[in-house]
């Protein structure tokens, strides 16, 4: 009897230590191993609710997409990517702006998305405009390739930011910029801080360049410029959450 107790109070010690191990299961491994080099983001995430933020034709009323246009300074013969593009609002946009001498890439890493934004492209003949998956952790842009890499309205719903961030800077052309536009609000309510923002790119090694708050956007407009170089995926210093709370956008805009 004492044997077979024994035999049982080990094999209980092994199955609680298993489930205990369970429940305890690192943060780190339900991270993709390509992002684990890179510091974890201090924020929540948005879910996406949908790929259509919002009726196609209102945001013409308000002339949203030629606001950013224009802020963004796209001109004709420009090579653009749009990240997370959805169904293609400013991708069908954009190809009209940049002409038959420019370049129009589309990256979503909703694959139904992309299959409707694929219909809506060839159903639009828009020869100047390709369409690519992207990863949770790299929007998979060729380097020195782009005047223009914009986010509208998804950079909240970037898991990986450091990661992505830092595998998005030498996309860039001399010159490039990246543009984000999204709400003031926290990044559990679709939208993020200025301030949280900003240093999340500096981060990786960008920098402002260009700040505005326009009501045709329904939110905020930052273009960013990439520094000299970037800094190695273990030398990233992560952003705090409850710092970037503290601090205003127009603290972290002096200077610019």
């Amino acid at each position: 009897m004492r044997r077979a107790s024994a035999h049982g109070s080990v094999a209980l010690a092994i199955l609680a230590s298993l489930l205990l191990g369970a429940c305890r299961q690192p943060v780190e491994d339900k991270r993709p191993e390509t992002a684990r080099a890179f510091p974890t983001a201090d924020r929540p995430v948005s879910g996406v609710v949908s790929n259509a933020f919002s009726n196609e034709q209102e945001r013409d009323r308000l002339g949203e997409a030629d606001m950013v246009m224009n802020l963004a300074a796209i001109k004709p013969g420009m090579s653009v990517a749009d990240i997370g593009a959805g169904e293609g609002y400013y991708t069908v946009r954009l190809a009209e702006r940049v002409g038959d001498a420019g370049r129009v890439l589309a990256q979503d890493i909703d694959g139904d998305a992309l299959r409707r934004l694929g219909s809506r492209v060839e159903h639009d003949r828009l020869d100047n405009v390709s369409i690519k998956p992207g990863g949770v952790d790299d929007p998979r842009l060729p380097e020195r390739s782009f005047d223009r890499v914009l986010m509208i309205h998804m950079y909240h719903e970037v898991t990986e930011p450091y990661a992505f961030l830092w595998r998005m800077w030498p996309s860039l052309k001399a010159g490039g910029k990246i543009v984000v536009v999204d709400l003031d609000r926290s990044t559990d309510r679709h939208g993020i801080p200025p301030a949280l923002l900003i240093c999340e790119l500096e981060a990786v090694g960008f920098r402002l360049d260009e700040f505005h708050r326009k009501p045709e956007i329904a939110g905020y407009y930052a273009q960013f410029v990439a520094e000299k170089s970037r800094p190695e995926p273990g030398d990233i210093k992560p952003c705090r959450l409850k710092a970037a709370k503290g601090a205003s956008a127009k603290s972290a805009l002096k200077g610019n």
